[in-house]
This record gives structure tokens, sequence and C-alpha cells, in this order.
């Protein structure tokens, strides 16, 4: 029998990609590289990106299609193409990024989100590259913290993949899911497209070079945190927690899973939030509210520093409402109370990175 390509294409016109209904031949899939060779068949199929959830089907499909419509005895090769880039594999999303950290609480209410987003704007201002990812999905603030709510994200083609553009302001890339999603609703996502949102924030995204990328991670312990743990090579994380017992009991829990052997993500500090109230008209004077030094002693324990007590200032909540991180105005005391504690973090970093491995991400074994 003689082959010939109107007759292999005409079999592959049978086959349709379910993506689109449309058959491989008019979708434009079946690239220009078909050899025929005797009885011997080979061409490439170009799926829009990879991996792809229909390429074994079509594949099989279009092997089945030229013994089908041309001969049983045809041997058929089929090679798949993408339009767009396959991502890095987990581990090497960010070879830009210098170090990515995380921040923590065992519960809500602490604080958490302020304190990474002044962390982050703290560290621009000192004048390194700084990324803040808002990593809760199903609470995202860091858009109302900057002022982003309406902020129009888009995207770029690099290096033959189209990558997320993320916002900057005040010196910080910032991307969050909140700029994808209603923010008068709520998220009502199960784990699996939580966990693909964020692996889809993480490694299509333009980051370009970084010294710190900084994590908003959920509060608690979640499958959210294992996503990250599988995906980046976390340099070290920062734990959040009031004084209080009942906040300090579950800030032990956030501090367990990342020194889980398995894990192995170390501690850089502790930072107590609302460590004390000051009223203005009585600046000399100190109010414990949720318990004295009760994330101090805790670090102690744990043997890992404090690195800060954050106050409680009115001004701190006024700012984050208002999209202007107190972290801008470092010459007011709430504004140093973070520039130090941006200090210690680039302290206690760069100590971590002298004395220990480079972090491995979580492999999962089944």
């Amino acid at each position: 029998m003689q082959l010939y390509p109107k007759l292999i294409l005409d079999a592959l016109a049978q086959v349709r990609y379910p993506g689109s209904g449309k058959n491989i031949v008019e979708a434009g899939m079946v690239e220009d590289d078909l050899r025929i060779d005797g009885m011997r068949v080979s061409f490439s199929i170009i799926f829009p990106k990879l991996p792809d959830p229909f390429m074994k089907s079509v594949v099989k499909a279009a092997e089945a299609a030229i013994h089908t419509y041309v001969d049983k005895a045809v041997e058929v090769t089929v090679n798949t193409k993408s339009l767009q880039a396959a991502p890095p594999e987990p581990g090497k999303m960010l070879p830009e990024v210098k170090n990515v950290i995380a921040v923590s609480s065992g519960k809500g209410g602490v604080g958490k989100s302020t304190v990474a987003a002044n962390l982050a704007v703290a560290l621009a201002q000192a004048g390194y590259k700084v990324g803040l990812l808002d990593a809760d999905i199903f609470g995202p603030s860091v858009p109302k913290m900057f002022h982003l709510e309406h902020e129009q994200i888009f995207a770029i083609e690099k290096d033959g993949r189209q990558l997320i553009v993320p916002a900057e302001k005040y010196g910080v890339r910032i991307l969050s899911i909140g700029f994808f999603v209603n923010p008068t609703t709520a998220t009502l996502w199960r784990g699996g497209m939580a966990s693909n949102s964020l692996k889809q924030l993480i490694g299509e995204t333009d980051w370009g070079e970084l010294d710190y990328l900084v994590l908003d991670t959920p509060p608690g312990t979640s499958d959210i945190h294992l996503t990250l743990l599988q995906t980046l090579a976390i340099t070290g994380a920062v734990i959040v927690s009031t004084p209080q017992q009942v906040a300090l009991a579950d800030a032990r829990k956030g501090i367990d899973m990342y020194q889980n052997e398995k894990v192995g993500v170390p501690i850089l500090g502790l930072v107590e939030n609302m460590s004390w109230f000051t009223p203005a008209e009585l600046p000399g004077n100190r109010y414990y509210l949720f318990g004295r030094e009760g994330v101090k002693r805790l670090a102690e324990e744990m043997q890992v520093p404090l690195l800060a007590q954050i106050p409680i200032v009115q001004s701190i909540c006024e700012s984050g409402d208002e999209g202007e991180p107190v972290a801008l105005h470092a010459e007011r005391p709430d504004g140093e109370a973070f520039r130090l504690l941006a200090a210690a973090v680039v302290e206690q970093t760069e100590r971590r990175n002298r004395e220990l491995a480079p972090t491995e991400i979580v492999r999962i074994e089944h």
C-alpha cells in the first residue's frame, strides 16, 4: 500500500480534541512535520499547554484512526508538543528568588497579615528587592492593606509562557487571589481547587529577581501549607502570635509544623504582636491586655529568637485600612518597630544561610 500525506491527514481529521470540540487537523494541532517512510509514519500533535488532561486519549485516538482508516500495519509515532513551555519543577520554580520567608500563625486574628505586609514594606524600604504573595486563598487581605482592591492584573509572554505580572506598590511586587475574585463574596473552593490556584500564583508569575519573597500564609495548619511546602523551598518561617495563652498554644502547633522532620523549615524567630497598649494621652504607660511577654517566654522555651514585640497602636490598624502600611514611616515609633523587625529577619536569614543547608521541598511518598 502506498501512503501519502492526505491519506494520513484525512484519518487524523476523525480525531476530536475534547477541549475545543474541533478535530485536531481543523484546530491546527497537527504540526507540519509529517514524515512517511514506507509503512512508518511520524508526526507531532501540538497541545495548548503541557501537561494536558486530554493528551493521552488524543494520542491513542490518533493512532487508532490511522489503523482504522489507513492500514493496521502502519507503524505510528506521535510526538507531543505545547504552545506554552512547561512550568519549572517544584523546588525550582523561582530560581531568581534568593530567600522565601513564610509568615505564619497558629490561629487567626493575631495580626499575621499586618506583620507580613509591614515586613515586606520595611525590607523594601531598606533597599531589598521584595515580593509579597498573599497565600491566604480563602481570606485574602493584602489588596486592602495596599489599597489595591480594584487592581487590574495582566499577563505577558516570556520564554514561551504566559506569565502573570504582579502589582507593585511601595517597592513591593504583590500578588493575591483577591485580585481575581469578587471581594464581596465568599470563596467556596474545595482544597484541590485552592491548592491549584496557589500553585499557579507561584509558578506562573513573573516575580523576577528578588532578595525576599514574603508569604502571607493562612492561619493554622492546612493543605495550603502543605502545597507551599511541596512547591517552594522555604528559607525560613516567622511565627506571629499574641501573648494570650490560647494563641500561644496554637503558635506551638505552627512551630511544630515547620520543625517536623519531614518538613525541616528553620524557624527564623517569633513575633509578639499586640504586646501592650499605650494610650496617646499617657505615652509612658503600658497596659498588657493579652498577658505579658508570653511569646518571649515561648521563644526562650523553644530556643528560637524573639524577633520583635509590636505594641497595639491605633495607627497600625488605621494604616492597614487606608492601604498605607506604617512601615513607610520609620521615623515614627510604630514604623520603627517594623524596621527593627525587618533588620532582625535579615540577620537571622543570613545566619541561617551560613549555618544550614538549603531547604528541600516536601516530597510525599505513596
